[in-house]
């Protein structure tokens, strides 16, 4: 294992940009570090990171390596996976970049749930934006990415997904609360708190505005689903959140918006193309596809496309 220890080395040195950032975070010299890379580059060589004045980056030998490295660090998880599945032991971690819309309510209870079936099971959830989120899986920082209409999905694998209609979020005692529907005339008329352009839900409403022959004047506009429900419930206003986002949460109620011109977003569940997923992860996915069917998602699950360890 002591190569993997190096290519380990090198994947912190390439994230944190500089050896002295890399030895920080993995508590190990920098000199000793600094050692092994040059010893690897000699091996190789040709250098795989170009020394900067402040830091470092990789080469195009380097981009190519770096490659290698996680693809080993990621089979050898799928590894010991499969080998405590052999011995009886139901452990495993989960790394799980997400939507912003789903971490208030629908992702700590699904992993709950998950959990009181496979308590083994732990995970670590990074809750990013769209673009971020699908470079986290396509970097190996995350075995799977729950992401709401995320750019081209170049080198993944979608394993389910889900259309999602956008809500209007009150508060309990709002006028519009006990509507079973609302147009987009009707939250016109109370103050607004709009997502910014970080959250991929900013343009699927921008997309129903720009046919609107009124313009909205957002008192409010905030990258956090969780200031803007705060803001509509303290102003008498109204915030936007999809569906599966839209539990009971926060005081708020959802109301689904009624509109033709309002374009259903996309929740997709997605893995690294010809990864194959350790047990745990890919119990997970499954997981999370039965959660969106039992709540009328829409979903659909790619059974073929995951490909699991052997149990």
């Amino acid at each position: 294992m002591q190569h993997l220890r190096f290519l380990h080395y090198v994947d912190a040195v390439a994230r944190c940009g500089s050896i002295r950032g890399a030895a920080e975070k993995l508590h190990v010299a920098s000199s000793a570090i600094n050692r092994r890379i040059q010893d690897l580059e000699e091996e190789l060589g040709t250098p795989i990171f170009e020394r900067l004045p402040r830091g470092v980056r990789l080469t195009p030998a380097g981009e190519l390596f770096i490659g290698y490295a996680r693809r080993r660090k990621a089979d050898l998880e799928q590894v010991r996976s499969q080998i405590e599945e052999l011995g009886g032991v139901r452990r495993g971690r989960v790394t799980l970049a997400a939507s912003q819309a789903l971490a208030p309510a629908f992702l700590p209870q699904a992993i709950h749930e998950f959990q009181t079936l496979r308590p083994g099971i732990a995970f670590d959830v990074k809750v990013l934006d769209r673009e971020r989120a699908v470079d986290a899986v396509t970097d190996f920082e995350a075995d799977l990415g729950l992401i709401f209409n995320p750019p081209e999905l170049r080198g993944l694998t979608v394993l389910a997904q889900a259309r999602q209609r956008t809500c209007a979020m009150v508060a309990p005692d709002h006028p519009l609360a006990g509507r079973a529907s609302v147009r987009l005339k009707d939250c016109l008329a109370y103050p607004l708190a709009l997502p910014d352009g970080s959250l991929s839900g900013r343009g699927v409403l921008e997309d129903l505005f720009e046919q609107s022959p009124e313009q909205p004047h957002p008192p409010l506009v905030s990258n956090s689903y969780e200031m803007m429900r705060g803001y509509a419930r303290e102003a008498g206003g109204v915030s936007f959140q999809i569906e599966i986002g839209a539990g009971p949460s926060a005081g708020a109620v959802a109301i689904p918006i009624d509109e033709r011109r309002l374009p259903a977003g996309r929740l997709v569940l997605v893995a690294l193309r010809e990864r194959v997923l350790a047990t745990a992860a890919a119990a997970f996915a499954e997981f999370v596809s039965g959660k969106l069917r039992e709540a009328g998602q829409i979903g659909e699950w790619a059974t073929n496309l995951v490909q699991r360890a052997p149990e």
